[in-house]
C-alpha cells in the first residue's frame, strides 16, 4: 500500500527539514511534501541532520499552499495540539494510524499535515482535513519539536500495518481528492457570496471555514462532489432565468403605462 505523505506546513529550520526526513525513513514513510518554506529549498543544512536519509529530501516537492499539497489526496489527518473551534473528530495518533491504514490498503493516498513550526496550523488549512490527531502529551509543557510529532505519528503508523489486514476504510466508493473537494467549495462560496450569504462581512471566514469542516466530515465521493456541483449550476441558472423573467415582465408594466 501506499505509505501516508508528510506534508511541513511552512517549515523554518532546514535542521528541522533534515530530521523529519530520518524519522520518515526510520519507520518507512518516503513523500515529504514542503509548503512555502520559510528559505526556500533545497536548503544544504537539511541533508547533515537527516544522517544519510536522504530520499525523502531529494524527492521532496514544494507547493505555495496547503490546498495544493493535498489536491491528490483522499484522506488528510491534521495534527495539532489545539482544535481551534473546529468541530472535527479529535484522535489519538493511533487511531489516525489505523484510519490511514484501512484507507490505503483500499487504493486511497492520504497525508499527515504538520506545522508550522512557529505558531502551529492555520484554521483554514485544518478545515481542508477530516480528522485532528492530538498526541497526549502533558500539558504543563505541551511545546513538541516537529521531528518528534512526525515521529511519534509515523511509529504509530509502522506498528499499525506490522499489526496486518487493517479493517476496511468505508463502504461505497471512495471519498473525492483533494483538489475536487477545493474545487466544490471555492464554487459553493464563490455563489453564496454573490447571493449575499456571508453577512455580515466579518464573519465569512468563519463561516467558510465551518462549511468547509461540515462538508469534509462527510467525505463525499467524486460523484456526490459532482451532483453538487450540478445542484449549485442549476440553482444559479434558475435564478437567472428568474431575474430575466421579472426584469421582461418589469420592462412590459412600464411599457404599457
Amino acid at each position: 500500500m501506499d505509505t501516508p505523505v508528510v506534508i511541513l506546513d511552512r517549515p523554518q529550520l532546514a535542521e528541522n527539514i533534515g530530521a523529519v526526513a530520518r524519522v520518515m525513513a526510520n519507520f518507512g514513510l518516503s513523500e515529504l511534501r514542503l509548503v512555502a518554506p520559510r528559505d526556500g529549498w533545497p536548503q544544504e543544512r537539511a541533508w547533515p541532520s537527516a544522517s544519510g536519509a536522504n530520499w525523502p529530501l531529494d524527492g521532496a516537492r514544494v507547493f505555495a499552499t496547503v490546498a495544493e499539497a493535498a489536491a491528490d489526496l483522499h484522506l488528510i489527518h491534521a495534527t495539532t495540539a489545539r482544535p481551534r473551534e473546529t468541530q472535527m473528530p479529535v484522535i489519538t495518533p493511533r487511531e489516525g494510524a489505523a484510519a490511514l491504514a484501512s484507507a490505503a490498503a483500499e487504493g486511497l493516498r492520504c497525508g499527515l499535515l504538520f506545522g508550522a513550526e512557529r505558531a502551529g496550523l492555520e484554521t483554514a488549512d485544518i478545515a481542508l482535513c477530516q480528522a485532528i490527531v492530538t498526541i497526549p502529551i502533558d500539558p504543563r509543557f505541551h511545546s513538541l519539536n516537529l521531528a518528534q510529532a512526525v515521529a511519534i505519528n509515523a511509529y504509530e503508523w509502522r506498528l499499525t500495518v506490522d499489526a496486518g489486514a487493517p479493517a476496511r476504510f468505508r463502504e461505497g466508493p471512495p471519498p473525492a481528492e483533494g483538489r475536487d473537494l477545493h474545487g466544490f467549495y471555492e464554487h459553493l462560496e464563490r455563489e453564496l457570496d454573490t447571493s449575499g450569504f456571508f453577512f455580515p462581512p466579518e464573519n465569512k471566514p468563519s463561516m467558510v471555514r465551518n462549511l468547509r469542516v461540515a462538508l469534509g466530515r462527510a467525505q463525499l465521493s467524486e460523484q456526490e462532489v459532482r451532483t453538487f456541483r450540478g445542484v449549485i449550476t442549476a440553482l444559479v441558472k434558475g435564478r437567472g432565468r428568474h431575474l430575466a423573467r421579472l426584469a421582461a415582465k418589469t420592462k412590459g408594466d412600464g411599457d404599457e403605462l
